[in-house]
């Protein structure tokens, strides 16, 4: 069998849980990664110099005779990298930049999904002529809801009882961007379906649930996610069919009918209400990080074969197999994180960690992390995550939190609550 050699792009945990389930795959000759990092180093060749341009990676393709490309940040496809790897010939797991604009703009979502008839909550767009003491008044009695129209690094949401607060950010992003989003505050659960697409089918992957705030219990400042687990109860079978009705199906039509029709992975983010009922909050046009972590190892079949498939169109010959376990991951944040993360601390036991790890059953994600005489040492403020896989969501935490017991990071903090709502839902 004739093996593809794979470009993936990225450095974060994402991408580590990328090259796992690539690595995994028989149809996978060599992995490079630009820039990766000192996990996608264990499995793949790192290009840390490279630039991530698209010219930089084109060339980088060409020389390494690369197959399949898989971008996995956002920025790269919103600059367009699908976009050259289409005119070059290269097979891309990710959409043009037309498409991608899913993401980089909250605005362009809403009329995506306004023009496909997708449930989400209403807006108003607000500018320098907008009376916002008005538009607080619309949207009074529940938290504000204040959304960027930018690609932000998840910085570009707040949601805020506090008037004073919604108003500064709402005055602060008019002044910044020239406009911003203010949304009613939908109640409810929230979760997260990745959707693999082409223009012929789409292949929804188990829905997740990923936790923001850095403290227990939901408290604190939002993060890029201090973990996640999957699947998600709150999406029982009644749940996910009005999902795949709802929402999966109409934005499957709607992209798929574009000029160059999406190929690559579909995040929604979504709210879920005490009726059942879903709603879009947000889509992302790249895999989520950390719910790749816990979603990619529940694929039994062959993940490589699900990416080359949607970036060529033929993701309808491509098998889809999920095994029956829960994934579940904990984020070892460094100290300061998210604010300001102090970077440069080692990290103790993660060479025994690594060594004894066994992918999909428990292992080590790397994120922020650095590889230096011989140990470990943080380098972001998500450092790593510890991920398990096991036949219940019991198992799988604590298996997940015995190997994050066996690290010590100075300052490094992380939740104890991960998947508190699952645990308490079949508590009840």
């Amino acid at each position: 069998m004739e093996k593809t050699n794979v470009l993936v792009v990225g450095s974060g945990g994402r991408e580590h849980a990328l090259c796992l389930a690539l690595h995994a795959s028989p149809m996978v000759g060599t992995i490079h990664c630009v820039p990766g990092n000192a996990g996608t180093a264990l499995i793949a060749v790192n290009h840390e110099h490279i630039p991530v341009s698209n010219q930089a990676l084109l060339q980088l393709a060409e020389t390494q005779q690369i197959g399949l490309m898989v971008v996995g940040p956002e920025a790269p496809l919103c600059s367009g990298l699908a976009d050259a790897c289409a005119a070059t010939g290269l097979a891309c797991f990710g959409p043009v930049a037309a498409l991608a604009h899913l993401e980089g703009s909250k605005l362009h979502a809403k009329e995506t999904m306004a023009k496909a008839g997708v449930p989400t909550a209403p807006f108003l767009k607000l500018d320098a002529d907008s009376d916002v003491e008005a538009a607080l008044n619309s949207f009074s009695g529940q938290p504000w809801v204040v959304k960027r129209d930018v690609l932000a690094g998840g910085k570009g949401v707040v949601v805020t009882a506090d008037r004073s607060e919604a108003k500064g950010f709402i005055e602060a992003s008019i002044k910044s961007d020239g406009f911003v989003l203010l949304e009613a505050f939908l109640p409810g659960e929230e979760a997260s379906m990745l959707v693999i697409m082409d223009g012929n089918t789409f292949l929804p992957l188990p829905a997740s649930q990923d936790h923001k705030r850095v403290h227990n219990g939901d408290q604190g400042p939002n993060t890029g996610g201090m973990g996640a687990y999957c699947p998600a109860p709150v999406v029982n079978e009644d749940v996910h069919a009005r999902i795949v009705e709802r929402i999966v199906k109409p934005m499957h039509e709607h992209l798929a009918s574009e000029p160059v029709p999406y190929r690559g992975v579909l995040f929604i983010g979504l709210m879920i209400d005490d009726k059942g009922d879903p709603y879009v909050v947000e889509f992302n046009v790249r895999f989520g990080d950390p719910e790749c972590q816990v979603t990619l190892p529940l694929i039994a079949s062959d993940v490589f074969s699900l990416l080359n498939g949607a970036a060529t169109d033929t993701l309808n010959e491509a098998e889809l197999v999920i095994e029956d376990a829960f994934a579940l991951t904990v984020v070892l944040a460094s100290e300061g994180y998210p604010n300001a993360p102090v970077k440069g601390r080692s990290i103790e036991g993660l060479n025994a960690a690594l060594s004894s790890g066994s992918y999909r059953s428990t292992w080590v994600n790397l994120a922020g992390t650095a590889e230096l005489d011989g140990g470990y040492t943080a380098t972001g403020g998500r450092v790593l995550s510890c991920t398990a896989m096991a036949e219940n969501v019991q198992l799988a935490r604590s298996k997940a939190y015995a190997l994050l017991d066996s690290l010590s990071l100075e300052g490094g903090h992380y939740r104890t609550d991960i998947a508190h709502r699952a645990i308490k839902r079949e508590n009840c």
